[in-house]
């Protein structure tokens, strides 16, 4: 114990006094008998200072009790509302009704100022008072809750950003207070979850509300009367929103994203209606109760109490604070005299007589090891009173607020405010309950499963259109025109086929058939092989094939030659042969018959040009390739008989088609 008294009486030593208003020091040089000033609940600054007022004169400690500075206000602060502060180091108190921005002493402005921030444009009712203010460090925004007006968001400059109220009409329908909107308004204190830019606020009724920083949307309102009207918020910065039920001792810990209660567990007796829980670093929240424990729970809601022994004859009055680390808590517990429990159906009563002493504590609530524990009692309890505190009314929260300060027993490392909601955002987890659909996953990979076929048959329902509607024949006729010549053609098919397969059993069961029988299932299959062609191209369902005109592989004699022995010009395009083999590509049957016509006729022309042909063609004969009107000239020459030589001649053009 006495190296922790050396240690302290060193720290409190450690740090001079910087400068004190006038009115301070009028105050601290009253009489001692006049030791009842009362300091309002303190707030414990990254600096490692204690930031509180008393009336009208706010001061800036020191850990070791010493006045680091002073300025005195028009105006009586609240003793129930600590003040706050922004990343720039900017006090901001509340007291009558009004917001102050409190400027420290610097090294351009040695002396500390205020301002009012807001509350100037405020109506002097009584019914306007400020519940509550908070502030995002990311997003450098205020909010202020006034009761019977709202919430108010405002940036740090003073400009008015946006306001709501605890009702919001949209398409017709009422949001928020859904059972009565009388008497429904805003009452906790607006708290601000700085991982995920939302800000948290209740009305009378017990509804939690979730709003966008930048804008007055609801993101999401959960009834929570169920469990009570009166409630506490703390954001846990992790992904959890915590509330506190401080008449039934209830903690529930809520989604960010939905609003949904993940786990509720039961804590002891609390000692206020305003006690408000600590979370740190590792995303524990730890709550003090009358039975003599600190309860903290693990995000997922796992229980460790401390201390370990029964404390039978402690209470725990006042909130833990984190440490400037963020990992570890400072708890009190005050031993009490004559302390009895009562447990009346759901509620415990603790009464006790009066306090004996007060011992703190530092721990990690995430992995139980205790760093450090002390007492006020002797030089410690001394030495305060000797300081400016003297002149105050010391209390257990503010005892607390000078041990965390001080650092007591503390061996880890400071992090700044930044460093440590780095480290809390990381334990969010945004995606873990965020769900479009909380049904079966099979039946949700199923649906999805189904509306990808439903897009698969869709593409390739409009491919096929885009591509049968850019057919040629259908330029030029209508839809109904086209599908009656394709039905026809796919009848007419059929009656070939049956034909065909009919003349081929018979000549199966004959073995012998005669040449008109030949001849004609030679016509039947050139006609079905017509058909077929057509159905698989211009009047096919399908792209339209491209059309390629075969090259003839002999020379055609020119006729327009006067001697043909001495220019021997041949010419390879636009000869009658051409014409009839482009004949063959008529869509239309008429048209095809028109070209073998004149095909036919040109063949029966003059004679002196067939011996050249087939004398040009005797070249290729081998290649297996006889030219049509090769096989004219030679009929003549008794080379077959006529009805060979046509069925040669109608073979030879049929197979260009």
């Amino acid at each position: 114990m006495a190296p922790i008294i050396l240690l302290l009486l060193f720290l409190f030593r450690a740090i001079p006094v910087i400068s004190q208003s006038s009115d301070a020091m009028k105050l601290l040089r009253e009489p001692i008998r006049k030791t009842t000033y009362r300091l309002s609940k303190p707030l414990v600054g990254g600096d490692g200072r204690i930031y509180t007022c008393s009336e009208r004169n706010f001061f800036a400690f020191e850990s070791n009790g010493s006045i680091a500075w002073s300025v005195h206000i028009n105006y009586t602060c609240y003793v129930d509302i600590a003040p706050i502060q922004d990343e720039f180091g900017k006090i901001y108190l509340v007291a009558e009704n009004k917001i102050l921005k409190i400027n420290p002493p610097n090294a351009r402005n040695p002396e500390s100022t205020f301002e009012v921030f807001f509350g100037d444009t405020l109506t002097t009712e009584g019914s306007n008072e400020i519940s509550g203010v908070a502030v995002s460090v990311i997003s450098s925004l205020m909010f202020i809750t006034v009761e019977n007006r709202g919430l108010f968001a405002y940036t740090l400059r003073g400009q008015r950003l946006w306001s709501a109220g605890p009702v919001l009409y949209r398409s017709g329908y009422r949001i928020g207070c859904k059972r009565n909107t009388t008497d429904c308004h805003f009452t906790s204190a607006p708290v601000v979850d700085q991982c995920e830019a939302s800000v948290y606020i209740s009305n009378t009724y017990g509804e939690l509300y979730s709003l966008a920083i930048r804008n007055p949307e609801f993101k999401w309102i959960q009834d929570l009367s169920e469990f009570d009207k009166l409630l506490t918020i703390t954001p846990g910065n992790n992904g959890l929103v915590y509330v506190i039920f401080p008449v039934k001792a209830l903690l529930l810990a809520l989604d960010v994203s939905t609003g949904n209660i993940l786990w509720q567990k039961n804590v002891g007796p609390l000692s206020t209606t305003d006690c408000s829980p600590t979370v740190d670093s590792n995303g524990w929240i730890s709550i003090g109760s009358l039975d003599g424990f600190l309860y903290s729970f693990s995000p997922s809601g796992v229980l460790r109490k401390f201390p370990k022994a029964n404390a039978l004859d402690s209470v725990v009055l006042v909130s833990p604070l984190l440490d400037c680390s963020g990992y570890a808590v400072y708890f009190s517990q005050t031993v009490m005299e004559g302390k009895i429990s009562r447990t009346i159906g759901d509620f415990t009563y603790i009464s006790a007589m009066k306090p004996k002493n007060v011992v703190f504590t530092m721990l990690v609530p995430a992995t139980g090891s205790v760093y450090w524990s002390g007492t006020y009692t002797g030089q410690f309890a001394s030495f305060l009173n000797e300081s400016n505190l003297q002149h105050f009314t010391m209390d257990e929260r503010i005892l607390l607020a000078f041990v965390t300060a001080g650092n007591m027993g503390n061996p880890l490392t400071c992090r700044t405010t930044r460093q440590k909601l780095t480290s809390s955002c990381s334990l969010a987890k945004p995606t873990a309950h965020l769900s479009i659909y909380t049904g079966n996953e099979r039946t949700v990979l199923l649906f999805l499963l189904f509306e990808s076929l439903v897009l698969i048959v869709l593409v390739c329902a409009v491919r096929f259109c885009c591509i049968f509607w850019g057919k040629e024949k259908l330029k030029d006729q209508n839809l109904g025109k086209f599908l009656d010549k394709r039905r026809s053609l796919r009848i007419r098919k059929k009656e070939f086929d049956r034909t065909i397969t009919e003349l081929e059993q018979k000549a199966a069961a004959e073995e012998a058939l005669t040449p008109d029988v030949w001849e004609k299932l030679g016509d039947l299959v050139k006609e079905r092989d017509g058909i077929e062609r057509k159905l698989s191209t211009t009047y096919s369902l399908g792209r339209d094939k491209g059309k390629s005109v075969p090259k003839s592989i002999l020379p055609l004699y020119d006729d327009s030659s006067n001697d043909s022995s001495k220019s021997g010009s041949f010419r390879s395009s636009g000869s009658r042969e051409n014409q009839a083999k482009n004949s063959v590509y008529y869509e239309d049957e008429e048209s095809a018959l028109e070209a073998k016509k004149k095909v036919e006729t040109d063949e029966a022309g003059p004679s002196n040009s067939s011996p050249v042909i087939c004398k040009e063609s005797a070249v290729v004969s081998a290649s297996g390739f006889t030219h049509p009107l090769c096989v004219d000239g030679e009929k003549g020459g008794g080379g077959g008989s006529s009805s060979e030589s046509n069925w040669l001649k109608r073979r030879t053009l049929s197979s260009t088609n």
